[in-house]
């Protein structure tokens, strides 16, 4: 599964933007600026860490419903989780 950090805690901002985010190239590791967000591909993750994640009390889960996308949000920070086929068409 493949992890995309957006740092920043607004949810209207990260709303606006979240397209240009999944449609934006990044290698591993990369950190780009979008419309003054750093945005962060942050690699493998695995499956094991979404699952503690959501357990947390301080951590919001949203679902895509249509793309199998999940997207964490907690403190400064939504975190994109994308499986390997959408990651595939993505890049």
């Amino acid at each position: 599964m493949k992890c995309i950090a957006v740092y920043t805690k607004n949810f209207e901002l990260f709303s606006d933007i979240y397209e240009t985010v999944l449609s934006t190239p990044l290698a591993d590791n990369e950190e780009k600026e979008i419309e003054g967000v750093m945005v962060s591909e942050s690699g493998e993750v695995p499956e094991n860490y979404l699952e503690r994640m959501k357990t947390k009390p301080e951590v919001v889960v949203m679902k895509v419903k249509d793309k199998d996308i999940t997207i964490l949000q907690h403190g400064d920070v939504f975190e994109i989780f994308l499986p390997e086929k959408e990651s595939a068409l993505l890049s």
